[in-house]
């Protein structure tokens, strides 16, 4: 799938609804509605990469620079480093993934730091007792309405919330922490009392030793999280789009230039 995305445009929003209802074949209000609160904003996706393309171009020629990310190859690309352990040295990252995997990361590498919430589905089984009417024992009682007990099991399902953190430095893939996976005890003394307190911490430490990273937190609101993703994609199984596409679109907004990925 080839999604196009816009981002970043000078122009009054009432004229880049009108040009994407234009090229898209939409009514002006759907398109408003598409971009309302800015960029970057998914608008259509393609099975075919020359339709994208096609799209982007005459998008991004009428003044309003439009990407197109190609689902498949974000995801066949480099897997995101998911965090287990960190120590904040003076000079670089040092890391402990999942896997068992060390490496060091130099800050001044480190260009954005992108925060978001994430959800997953979690399922658990419930042991639930009821009363039911029973005719059996309402007719060895003459007529006397009875009830008796019922146990039975029943799957729940839930959704939990976590805030992660996608740290992008130059020649990696992302690097993933996730507040609730994270241990904290590479702040030594400097930990804190709880999860939360300690994942603020460390946003906050990674924004001071690396000052130059553009840091983005739009995410974390589902209300922002949906309208990037637009009509076509899902916010409980796509956020790994909407990181590539924030990124590519701050990536291409920082050097003036749109692009493909």
């Amino acid at each position: 799938m080839h999604i196009v995305a816009v981002y970043g445009w000078q122009k009054e929003e009432e004229a880049v609804a009108r040009m994407i209802a234009e090229a898209l074949g939409i009514l002006v209000y759907e398109a408003r509605q598409r971009i309302a609160g800015g960029g970057p904003a998914v608008l259509a996706s393609f099975a075919d990469p020359l339709q994208a393309e096609a799209l982007a171009a005459r998008l991004s020629s009428a003044g309003v620079p439009a990407l197109v990310i190609d689902s498949e190859g974000v995801r066949k690309q480099i897997l995101p480093c998911a965090v287990r352990r960190f120590v904040l040295e003076k000079q670089e990252l040092r890391l402990e993934t999942m896997t068992g995997e060390v490496c060091a990361v130099d800050y001044r590498t480190i260009d954005l730091l992108l925060v978001a919430t994430s959800s997953a589905q979690t399922q658990t089984t419930a042991t639930v007792t009821e009363r039911q009417f029973s005719l059996g024992k309402t007719l060895l009682s003459g007529g006397v309405p009875m009830s008796k007990k019922v146990t039975r099991e029943e799957i729940v399902t839930s959704l939990e919330f976590d805030e992660t953190l996608w740290l992008y430095a130059q020649g990696r893939g992302p690097i993933i922490f996730s507040r609730s996976a994270l241990n904290y005890d590479g702040f030594g003394a400097a930990m804190q009392l709880s999860r939360d307190l300690n994942f603020v911490q460390l946003r906050n430490e990674l924004q001071r030793l690396a000052p130059q990273a553009g840091y983005d937190e739009r995410l974390l609101k589902r209300a922002s999280l949906l309208r990037l993703l637009g009509p076509t994609l899902r916010a409980e199984s796509d956020l790994d789009l909407a990181f590539a596409i924030l990124s590519c679109a701050l990536r291409a907004k920082s050097t003036g230039g749109a692009g493909s990925r």
